[in-house]
């Protein structure tokens, strides 16, 4: 296991694009780290570059404290897992396994090979499958091989390229669990690139959220949800994604379209009379006013509306709700939603009740919603004005306490194993 260090990190194509750009970053020994961001953000170059299969333009890159900016890639003990498996369709699953340790000539034996391969087949649930060939296997059976490929080099560190892109929805949370379970027992230094936000929030110890090569936030999921440091990261966590509104300023007071609140007195001195900003609430922190009970109903703010349509998942209810915005924050939301890779959705409301809501299409509703969860957002320069930097920092640092309490947990349980095992022999 080793920790990776990116110092600086630029990469630079012929035509002078800078598709990663001054990313610095420290992927702690054993963490689990994710690299998120919607297509074309740098992201998979910035993997490439990790295990060597792009050239870095300038800064320097370390793994286990030593700089390896020139070294090969099989030089660099690192074991990647493609997007498409990389999989030999001739040989078999024990063979494509065996592989990287048969490349290592003479330094394994036939038994140890035999020893390694079985091992990892274990951990994996691919003991019944050795003799298989790839083309007979399943999707989520095929992904697992390509992780046992990985295992058996012992690398210090992992790298995941969007591994799970092409499994359909349920094989993707099983693998989820899987990869995240295997990470946790094995300890091993982990990247892991997706542009799937819903995987980068489930898996990662801590998330590095990138967009157009330029590193925006790095954090824990939580602290990314609850603190994220401006407009794009608030777009792109959370699902559905955060709802944007337009704010106008009025003395203490913000008017949205629905409603109006007051200004949190730490805010209240960055804005001037009458300017306009942008408005983030989740669409989760929304409720239906009528199943609420009295008291939760007089700590918030209760606001009419005409619910368009509605949308019923079982365990909780989508309303949309549509509104109009014009001049600067719509031309601000427009230029986000086309890099979240949105469809012009944005001029609507979306409030995710509960299942105890009796709201339908072509209401008239009133929904409730607490103030204290909103953030406000600079129009001009993206930037969260209610972002608290030591609220996300203790985020972290309890992050940080549960994911060494989460390894030693699953450390003991190997041990547990082991040992059931021993007396069962």
């Amino acid at each position: 296991m080793a920790a990776i260090t990116l110092r600086h990190i630029v990469k630079q194509y012929g035509d002078g694009f800078p598709a990663v750009n001054d990313v610095s970053l420290d992927i702690a020994d054993g963490e689990f780290v994710i690299l998120v961001g919607p297509s074309g953000c740098g992201k998979s170059t910035l993997l490439r570059m990790i295990v060597g299969l792009e050239d870095i333009t300038s800064g320097d890159l370390e793994i286990g404290g030593r700089r390896v900016n020139e070294v090969a890639p099989k030089d660099r003990q690192l074991a990647m897992v493609f997007q498409n498996y990389a999989l030999y369709p001739h040989l078999t699953v024990f063979e494509n396994i065996a592989f990287p340790l048969r490349l290592r000539k003479s330094e394994f034996s036939e038994e140890q090979i035999k020893q390694k391969v079985e091992a990892a087949a274990a951990t994996l649930e691919l003991g019944e499958h050795l003799q298989r060939k790839p083309a007979n296997l399943s999707g989520g059976q095929r992904q697992r091989v390509a992780m046992g490929r990985a295992i058996v080099r012992e690398a210090e560190a992992f790298l995941f390229d969007e591994p799970l892109s092409n499994l359909d929805a349920k094989l993707r949370g099983q693998m989820r669990t899987e990869i995240s379970r295997m990470q946790r027992r094995m300890g091993t230094t982990t990247v892991y690139v997706t542009h799937d936000q819903t995987e980068a929030m489930t898996l990662g110890d801590r998330v590095a959220v990138l967009r157009r090569g330029v590193l925006q936030q790095v954090a824990s999921p939580r602290a990314l949800y609850e603190q994220p440091v401006n407009l794009f990261v608030a777009g792109f966590i959370g699902s559905p994604p955060m709802n944007f509104l337009p704010g106008e300023v009025h003395g203490n007071r913000l008017r949205l379209p629905f409603a109006e609140v007051e200004i949190p007195q730490h805010i209240a001195s960055r804005l001037k009379e009458g300017s306009l900003v942008v408005v983030g609430i989740r669409p989760e922190h929304f409720e239906d006013a009528s199943v609420l009970e009295e008291h939760r109903r007089a700590q918030g703010v209760t606001f009419d509306v005409d619910v368009d349509v509605v949308e019923w998942l079982g365990a909780e209810l989508y309303a949309y709700v549509p509104f109009s915005i014009q001049g600067d924050v719509a031309r601000k939301l427009e230029e986000l939603d086309r890099e979240l890779d949105g469809e012009g959705m944005r001029t609507q409301l979306v409030a995710a009740l509960s299942a105890d809501s009796r709201v339908r299409d072509g209401d008239r509703a009133q929904l409730w919603f607490d103030p204290s969860r909103l953030m406000i957002f600079d129009p001009e320069t993206s930037e969260n004005l209610s972002h608290n930097a030591e609220a996300a920092q203790e985020i972290d640092r309890r992050n940080e306490q549960e994911r060494r309490a989460s390894i030693e947990r699953a450390h003991q349980r190997e041990l547990q194993q082991r040992g059931q095992t021993v007396a069962a022999s």
